[in-house]
């Protein structure tokens, strides 16, 4: 017997394209919530970003679209707008991240909703929020990360600031609306009057939510963080440095104890009593002289070997690793992060396994992410009573695909 998933019994409606929204779903969904995917008869555009999966979607899209059931509705038609809004009433949650007024223009925004399914949790996800002059601007991820501060101190000081390689203000906006869902469902259930919410995730906020002291700074000392390259700001020494064999190594002995270790290790004990590096501030102050230090005594060794001195003494250490890096690690593997499963195609498609592990109520992959309408006919039957041949004249009439 297969044992229920902790979000079993909940069911989402997604409203929602590329990366922010899907994300969300995709936890909620791997932790057993029925998530019922409205994509437009032509897809989400996720689906060809990317490298293409035989499937003809992208690899990607393989996992972002996973333990969904995938429904396609022609939202400009009103006919679809009104099966979207039936759909809603039997919905706990109901999550979207279209271009602001989008929703307000077909009829699936909050007032609208939470009056036909009062206990209904709506969440919205756009640029800058539901309030403010800027409410009604189109936002991405990559601007929010610009205007949220996360580029301004990311790179090298002497180099413009850059991006981190993913969808990071997306993919931290997704979380904050998990967040968002748990909480209002928490409260939701100690509700004798079943309320629901309107959960508002600003992606800009959420990248500003994770800049720890950049804000306090500036608020309270007129400080402003800029790019410092792989060094942290506040302790040291903390960097990646070179090894012998052309790799990374990423060490962190940024407390006095874990500093000590590394010296020890490098056979440099006659830095203990130095007194440019008996405190914090101190080596934070002369992190460069402690870094050249550093590269040089890793540049002589293989990564392996720095890591295993490193580990026997209990200083943070870690390769820059790759995604062939990541794919092989033991630690991944001996977690089961890895997992393969097949897509509608039966092609076996390698992805992440469920973050974060539960012990007692683990969630779960249970089919990669499939075909535009794969299950229109299954979810309209199941919570709209059609029959076949109502479906059938939907499609006929390219309200449904």
């Amino acid at each position: 017997m297969t044992t229920a998933l902790p979000l079993s019994g909940i069911r989402v409606l997604e409203l929602g394209q590329l990366v922010a929204a899907p994300s969300a779903t995709r936890i909620l969904a791997d932790f057993g919530a029925d998530v019922v995917k409205i994509e437009s008869p032509e897809g989400d555009p996720l689906r060809t970003w990317g490298n293409m999966a035989p499937s003809g979607s992208s690899w990607w899209w393989s996992m972002q679209g996973r333990n969904k059931r995938l429904v396609s509705i022609n939202l400009k038609d009103p006919q679809g707008q009104a099966l979207v809004q039936e759909m809603a009433r039997q919905a706990d949650v109901f999550i979207q991240n279209l271009r602001p007024g989008r929703v307000t223009e077909w009829g699936l925004h909050y007032e609208h909703l939470e009056s036909l399914n009062p206990s209904l949790i709506y969440v919205s996800i756009s640029g800058y929020g539901l309030s403010g002059p800027y409410h009604d601007k189109p936002g991405f991820g990559h601007i929010a990360e610009s205007m949220g501060g996360l580029r301004y101190i990311t790179g090298f000081p002497e180099m413009p600031p850059v991006r981190t390689g993913i969808s990071l203000g997306d993919e931290v906006a997704a979380l904050h609306a998990v967040i968002g869902v748990l909480t209002a469902l928490y409260r939701r259930a100690h509700d004798p009057q079943h309320h629901g919410d309107h959960v508002d995730v600003a992606l800009t906020e959420s990248v500003v939510s994770m800049t720890e002291a950049l804000l306090p700074e500036y608020l309270n000392a007129g400080i402003i963080q800029e790019r410092t390259g792989n060094q942290l700001l506040r302790s040291a020494p903390s960097n990646i440095y070179p090894t012998s064999d052309g790799k990374w190594v990423a060490i962190g002995a940024n407390s006095t104890a874990t500093f000590a270790q590394l010296l020890t290790v490098m056979n440099r004990q006659d830095l203990l009593e130095d007194a440019r590096y008996t405190s914090n501030a101190g080596r934070v102050a002369h992190a460069d002289d402690l870094d050249q230090m550093i590269g040089e005594w890793t540049a002589h060794q293989t990564i392996h070997e720095v890591i295993d001195q490193l580990d026997r003494v209990g200083v943070p250490a870690g390769p820059v690793m790759n995604a062939r890096d990541i794919a092989h690690d033991p630690q991944m593997r001996e977690r089961n992060m890895i997992q393969t499963v097949a897509d509608p195609t039966g092609t076996p498609i390698g992805m992440l396994n469920v973050v974060p592990k539960l012990v007692r109520n683990p969630g779960r992959i249970q089919w990669a992410g499939g075909r535009i309408g794969e299950h229109t006919a299954e979810v309209l039957t199941e919570l709209l009573s059609m029959t076949d041949q109502d479906v059938e004249r939907l499609r006929a009439l390219g309200i449904v695909r």
